[in-house]
């Protein structure tokens, strides 16, 4: 006797094994290629320049990232519109070069002991971007941009995304809360735009159940 599969069990089963793999698959990216923020600004004109710019610095970026006086949510924003395709990208290094020459700083461990949280956040941005595999230097970096500057909400989200890249092959629960730490943080004055890091917490909520599992 033959029986009858359940129809109504077996679409409910489908939907799960497919929202399981929609989840799956957006995990599988990572915290860096999948956090385009920077279209959320894409009415400045200094971030449309940076979308238009093939992912490549240039002297009108850098000098735009090396100005003190501007916002660093925008900063960061020109940074993520460079983008993360990282074929013989090396956009830090280019910027480092001219951190020396502008502000007189030797080199790298001048740059981290001396340069600003503006500067050291842009670098460090700058380099997990450059290769997204490789973020240790990144991580640290970003740390020390933490440490410099206690309040700005779109320079610590951004620190997490990169802290979170370095988590990505070993702890996706860390990933998720290295997030949501910054989300938590009440000292935190909200300099970014709320497009922005709504986006940006759609995607990193994601491993939020990975805390759940351990």
């Amino acid at each position: 006797m033959k029986l009858k599969p359940n129809t109504r069990n077996m679409k409910k089963i489908l939907f799960t094994l497919f929202a399981c793999l929609a989840i799956t698959l957006a995990k599988a990216d990572s915290p860096l290629t999948s956090t385009p923020f920077g279209e959320m600004f894409d009415d400045e004109e200094i971030v449309k320049f940076a979308l238009e710019s093939n992912g490549e610095i240039n002297a009108r970026i850098m000098d735009y990232l090396g100005q003190e006086a501007n916002p660093i949510c925008l900063k960061l924003a020109v940074i993520n519109a460079l983008g993360w395709q990282f074929e013989g990208k090396n956009n830090h290094q280019e910027f480092l070069n001219y951190l020396t020459k502008t502000k007189k700083l030797k080199n790298i461990k001048a740059v981290l002991k001396k340069g600003s949280s503006h500067d050291i956040i842009c670098l460090a941005y700058l380099k997990a971007m450059d290769n997204y595999f490789d973020v240790k230097e990144a991580s640290k970096w970003s740390k020390i941009a933490q440490k410099k500057e206690p309040y700005s909400y779109s320079l610590h989200l951004v620190a997490a995304l990169i802290q979170a890249q370095e988590a990505f092959d070993t702890d996706w629960c860390k990933v998720y809360q290295l997030t949501d730490a910054v989300r938590q943080n009440q000292s935190l004055e909200i300099d970014m735009r709320d497009q922005a890091y709504t986006m940006i917490f759609e995607y990193m909520d994601l491993y939020k159940d990975s805390c759940t599992e351990k």
